[in-house]
């Protein structure tokens, strides 16, 4: 149903946004025993990206018409990632081990099996849900979601052309995996804050992921200074000027490899936000190995994060609550879909007792991607979030080759 926001503005929405993000802060940090009460129960990042969520689904504001989220995940999310990177201990980063890698490729797995098992579960229970013909086939339009949920937006649109996908069902393909995606991150946003209990579960050892925050709060005891307005001018320029060089490569990149090398794009190397967000990590992460790593003691991380909090407020923004009606059918296969990717992931992670943060970020990096994902393994702890990026990195390079596999299967699955 169409309607008219009572704010289009995109100025006063961003004004929102960030007194939402302002209140919830000051709120959570507040000795006041009810709002403790409150916060025992809702984690404050949740709420950052649930109440923009209901502004938008009352029509306050219109999100899908808003032209704040390129702009945020074009020069705000790079700068967030630059900033939280070059605070990165990569020694410690890598004695979490290669259980992240592992639950980031499991999650794909569960992708690429999840949908064919709940085609098939449909094609049984109800078979004009997974029906249609040519362009319009269910299976097909699905292949959507699967690019999506493996790689990106870039993977999802190579579904579109290889399986002739109509217009009209990729519209509707897309709603469905924005609305499944963002419920599936505030489970996950939520499961970060009883983590503990979680790992207990599964019977998890995450003592790596507590050294390394215990590490770094202890660097920032011994080291943090009130910043100076030269630290700040310096924050800002590390951050925004890596950014703009990640800009400056990836227009270069990307264009000359799709001239020269197109048969590439399925690896989404044509694409430019694939570079951006690769360049703005790695140059981060070499950054961390030089001077610009103590920027931290005067807030660079703490700036990060704060950037990546207008991200999750500008994605919730981007939600509906009540677009879950819109396609019943189809949104119940995508749940179903995203249960058995789930339930998958969480047999592998019982059997090789891996912590649920390697679940969460490693189901996030294949669900949501990398705008996502380091907000994600930002809600443990601000620096793991370059875990999150690099494995949503990953997913690009692998999300057309296995969104092409799981649609083949689909396929065969529903009889098309």
């Amino acid at each position: 149903m169409q309607y008219l926001a009572i704010i289009s503005n995109d100025a006063v929405v961003f004004g929102l946004l960030v007194s939402i993000l302002a209140f919830v802060f000051v709120t959570s940090s507040s000795n006041h025993k009810g709002w403790n009460r409150f916060y025992q129960f809702v984690p404050s990042l949740l709420l950052c990206y649930f109440l923009p969520s209901l502004f938008n689904s009352f029509g306050i504001i219109d999100g899908e018409k808003s032209g704040l989220y390129p702009v945020i995940r074009d020069y705000l999310l790079p700068t967030s990632l630059v900033l939280l990177t070059i605070t990165v201990d990569i020694p410690s980063i890598k004695k979490l081990g290669g259980k992240a890698l592992i639950m980031f490729l499991v999650g794909s797995l569960g992708v690429m099996i999840g949908g064919p098992l709940a085609v098939w579960l449909f094609t049984i229970i109800d078979p004009q849900a997974v029906g249609g013909e040519g362009p319009d086939a269910v299976w097909r339009g699905l292949t959507a979601i699967a690019g999506s949920w493996i790689g990106g937006g870039a993977n999802q649109a190579a579904m579109k052309e290889i399986f002739g996908i109509s217009d009209q069902l990729f519209s509707a393909m897309i709603a469905i995996d924005v609305i499944t995606a963002y419920v599936w991150m505030a489970f996950l946003l939520y499961g970060a804050s009883i983590a503990p209990k979680l790992d207990a579960k599964l019977k998890a050892d995450a003592s790596a992921i507590e050294t390394l925050r215990k590490k770094m709060e202890q660097y920032h005891q011994h080291g943090d200074r009130i910043p100076s307005l030269a630290d700040l001018t310096l924050i800002a320029g590390v951050g925004f000027g890596v950014t703009g060089l990640a800009h400056f490569i990836a227009d270069n990149i990307a264009p000359a490899i799709e001239l020269h090398a197109p048969q590439l794009a399925q690896f989404s190397l044509t694409s430019k936000f694939f570079w951006l967000i690769l360049m703005a990590t790695l140059i981060g992460l070499m950054l961390s190995f030089t001077k610009a790593r103590d920027l931290d003691h005067a807030g660079a991380s703490k700036t990060g994060t704060l950037l990546l909090y207008v991200l999750v407020a500008t994605l919730g923004m981007k939600m509906n609550i009540f677009a879950i009606f819109d396609h019943p059918k189809l949104l119940l296969l995508a749940f179903t879909w995203l249960a058995f990717h789930i339930l998958i992931m969480l047999l592998v992670a019982k059997l090789i007792k891996a912590p649920f943060f390697f679940v969460a970020v490693g189901s996030q990096a294949n669900i949501g991607g990398p705008a996502s994902a380091p907000i994600v393994a930002a809600a443990f702890s601000p620096v793991l979030a370059p875990v999150g990026v690099l494995l949503a990195v990953l997913g690009y390079a692998i999300g057309t080759g296995g969104a092409y596999v799981c649609g083949l299967l689909m396929q065969w699955v529903s009889g098309g």
